[in-house]
């Protein structure tokens, strides 16, 4: 049998468990009753349960997702309820028999309180709001570096660190940028991925974008939620900060936006010279990763299209304007070696 390029987790289509019956094991194991709003997602089955006890996000997990991986992300989330509790992340709520995970025939399901606020994709970006996703990401990772678990250490396709095994996945791409992405994955493998390995490793949440960031629409640089631990790997923590920066370009001058953004993560959590020079190659990186599998998934999953390609206009743009990461990482580190 052919191994699938992108991996199973990525290949398969999340679960389609009717409403009813997710509703059932939500009265028989939580005690809660309601109404469920179903939620769009990559991987998993999602639902908003609302009850009278206030709102829950429901989450099935794909039944490919390995049992220890789902036991990571859970242990990860308590892990940073734990150490910093001032962060707006999703708290675990055990069943009633104490359990944070319900196995299931059709996957894992697990209970989280539900967030409240605008995600960022429909806020206007600014650099007050670069800094605020800054410097939570720098409290995140800085919180999750004490963090270790057995199952952090896998393969991911969308972690920046595995770029290179994109290259099976490129057939799907527009014709006009498909010579871009070959000839720059070629570069990561010759040039990026050496020095990359080089970097500090740690758990990182490893996917930062606008659509797992909440904030408060009366005051947006307020963040109320950090949503989606679903793509947490063992990687570099500087590829972490490189997600959240490929979400952050302002075509008209890429600084505008990444120097708030870098400078309030390093505040946060210090960053080597090193790992700031790499940072727009990373970023680049993130790019084609988010093009390639957007485009390849779009043609597998055509129904579920716009989801999955909800995130490549801004993808397209953001590349298009990186023209020069040299210059671009020379003002970065001129930026972060002012501050005191």
């Amino acid at each position: 049998m052919t191994q699938d390029p992108a991996g199973s987790l990525l290949s398969l289509p999340p679960p389609q468990v009717p409403a009813p019956a997710l509703a059932t094991l939500a009265a028989a194991h939580w005690g809660l009753s309601g109404s469920l709003h179903p939620l769009t997602s990559e991987r998993d089955q999602n639902h908003r349960l609302d009850t009278s006890d206030g709102s829950f996000t429901l989450k099935l997990a794909n039944p490919a997702e390995p049992a220890p991986l789902t036991a990571f992300q859970t242990d990860a989330l308590l892990h940073v309820a734990l150490n910093a509790p001032d962060l707006p992340t999703p708290r675990v709520i055990p069943t009633r028999d104490g359990h944070t995970i319900l196995s299931t025939p059709d996957g894992a399901l697990r209970l989280l309180t539900w967030l409240p606020g605008t995600p960022l994709a429909h806020l206007r970006r600014s650099p007050a709001l670069a800094q605020a996703i800054g410097t939570a990401l720098g409290q995140l990772d800085a919180t999750l570096a004490s963090f270790q678990h057995k199952a952090a250490d896998h393969h991911l396709l969308w972690d920046i660190q595995n770029a290179r095994d994109l290259a099976p996945l490129t057939a799907t791409l527009p014709g006009d940028l498909k010579p871009r992405v070959t000839a720059f994955l070629d570069h990561f493998a010759t040039q990026i991925a050496p020095a990359l390995a080089q970097r500090p490793r740690q758990l990182i949440h490893g996917d930062f974008n606008p659509h797992n960031l909440l904030a408060d629409p009366v005051d947006p640089t307020t963040l109320t939620g950090i949503l989606d631990f679903g793509d947490m790997t063992l990687s570099h923590r500087i590829c972490d900060l490189a997600v959240a920066a490929s979400y952050l370009i302002d075509p008209a001058d890429p600084t505008a936006l990444l120097i708030p953004l870098t400078t309030a993560y390093h505040r946060a959590n210090p960053l080597t010279a090193q790992e700031i020079h790499l940072l727009p190659d990373l970023i680049i990186a993130r790019l084609v990763t988010t093009l390639t599998i957007a485009s390849w998934r779009a043609a597998r999953y055509p129904g579920n299209a716009p989801y999955i390609l909800r995130n490549v206009p801004t993808s397209r743009a953001g590349l298009d304007a990186l023209t020069d990461p040299a210059t671009l990482a020379a003002h970065l580190l001129t930026a972060c070696g002012t501050l005191k």
